[in-house]
């Protein structure tokens, strides 16, 4: 899927002019996204999906508050209603 990506937007690049510091962020974000992946399963198999699902979709919120991103309104908008619709399905 990425090669075809790559492919219709033309935005190729030789590995070798990839940064040392580019390929260590996409092996540690690969690693965590697996890691998080993990993790969910294993709190789908403890726990109701009503109640694990809610705190997974409460990471987008979390990341707004924690990581300080500049939002408009509808994004703020919509930040609310997956806070309230987290709150509501647990």
């Amino acid at each position: 899927m990425l090669a075809g990506i790559v492919a219709a937007t033309g935005q190729y690049q030789s590995l070798a002019s990839i940064s040392g510091r580019s390929y260590l962020f996409l092996v540690l974000s690969g690693m965590a996204t697996g890691a998080s992946w993990l993790c969910y399963f294993r709190a789908l198999r403890l726990g109701d999906a009503a109640r694990v699902a809610p705190i997974d979709k409460l990471s987008v919120v979390f990341g707004v508050l924690f990581l300080g991103e500049h939002l408009t309104l509808p994004n703020w908008l919509g930040i609310g209603l997956i806070a309230a619709g987290a709150f509501l399905v647990s």
